[in-house]
């Protein structure tokens, strides 16, 4: 009999998760609930641990009758197993089963009796766990506010692991006579903290600065640049450039070109390290050259190391790097391409199609997982407007549930 532990955050997938490792034959032993532990587990989710087992011998031997003992261990547990599943069992299986040995009338009435433990055990822990919260409230009258901010943060998006780690540095400084106005702007001024001050394009009129725009393909970096350029040219006067490395998509080249005269700008399409080189010295009389890169897939390490290359050909204090991502991108997703990029070079975060989404918890995130400054935020296609520099208050009322 091979027996093993499966957790997750509701019972049908911690079932699945037996299903996928041990097969459909598997057998639900126990089912119970993990509170967290921890000073802010109330906090926490609960996690769901199912017990389930599998005979050895049978999973070695499909198309035999399954034995009894797994027909009759705790059928309670295993009907829970397959709720919701599609189980296949003519009539003559069922016909086949036995009656119960004097052995295995010992074993259910042991399970039975493990069972009632069990629900004894939940419901104890069910009340210490009330009986807790009310003792928190009373040592703490802050509590209720505490887990409204906490709450509200989790409906954005905010990752548990962050949204507790701002709990456990404001907690603190709260005092019993605290007010509600006093713990929200200590939230505010703390989240204001942990995003830091964004860093845009730093120009300053004097040596050429090489601006890169790297991220995966569908982010908006063509247009992003755009923008930007628009923006340096009109507003500071200020000579631009464009670049692109992005030959593996014609359209891409294309939108580039129609901006750049639009703009009446330079643009320069490089195939190679030996033309980067060539366009660096073209454009050395510029202020500012914003290179657009080729929307990779950050699981390939050729498309990763080309690049690698293109980047470092260009001196570290003549270079800015910007990772443009999407607000609309699922957070695990999110840290594969931030892990990806990060071994290519150190860069600042550019967060774009914000008018698609109401989950703004992915900026806070990010931030957090990468250390990495935050600098533009674009909500919209129209060039030169629909960006601006990200705004950390606007955040961080945004995640409390202010207005934007």
């Amino acid at each position: 009999m091979n027996i093993k532990k499966f957790q997750a955050t509701s019972e049908k997938e911690a079932i699945l998760l037996a299903k996928e490792e041990l097969g459909k034959d598997a057998i639900v032993m126990n089912i119970k609930t993990i509170s967290p532990k921890g000073i802010f587990k109330l906090f926490r989710k609960p996690l769901v641990e199912v017990t389930a087992a599998i005979d050895e011998t049978q999973a070695h031997n499909d198309g035999e009758i399954p034995s009894n003992d797994n027909i009759r261990i705790n059928p309670q547990l295993n009907s829970s197993f397959n709720r919701g599943f599609h189980v296949n069992q003519s009539k003559e299986e069922v016909g086949l089963v036995k009656e119960p040995s004097a052995i295995e009338e010992k074993l259910n009435n042991l399970q039975n009796m493990l069972e009632e433990q069990l629900i004894k055990t939940v419901k104890h822990e069910e009340k210490v766990e009330v009986k807790e919260k009310k003792k928190v409230e009373e040592l703490n009258p802050n509590f209720s506010c505490v887990q409204l901010v906490y709450n509200q943060l989790i409906s954005h998006d905010v990752d548990e692991k962050y949204a507790n780690q701002v709990i456990a540095e404001i907690d603190p400084m709260l005092k019993k006579d605290t007010t509600i106005d006093y713990i929200l702007g200590n939230f505010y001024q703390k989240i204001i903290l942990k995003l830091g001050q964004p860093k845009t394009i730093e120009y300053s009129g004097g040596k050429t600065k090489f601006i890169y725009f790297i991220g995966p393909t569908g982010v908006g970096k063509t247009t992003t640049i755009a923008k930007i350029a628009s923006s340096y040219k009109v507003e500071k006067q200020a000579k631009i450039a464009l670049m692109t490395s992005d030959t593996y998509r014609i359209a891409a080249v294309e939108q580039l070109k129609t901006y750049a005269d639009i703009l009446d700008v330079p643009l320069r399409v490089i195939y190679s390290e030996t033309e980067m080189k060539e366009a660096m010295d073209e454009f050395k009389d510029y202020d500012l050259v914003l290179i657009d890169t080729a929307g990779r897939s950050h699981k390939s390490k050729e498309q990763r190391d080309d690049i690698d290359k293109l980047v470092h050909i260009v001196p570290e204090e003549d270079r800015e790097v910007y990772l443009v991502l999407s607000a609309t991108t699922k957070y695990k997703d999110l840290i594969r391409i931030a892990d990806t990029y990060s071994d290519i070079v150190n860069y600042r975060l550019i967060f774009t199609k914000l008018d698609e989404t109401i989950g703004i918890g992915n900026i806070f995130n990010i931030r957090m997982y990468t250390n990495a400054p935050l600098s533009y935020a674009t909500f919209g296609q129209n060039v030169p407007d629909d960006i601006e520099k990200l705004d950390a208050q606007s955040i961080a009322r945004q995640l409390l549930g202010g207005n934007e």
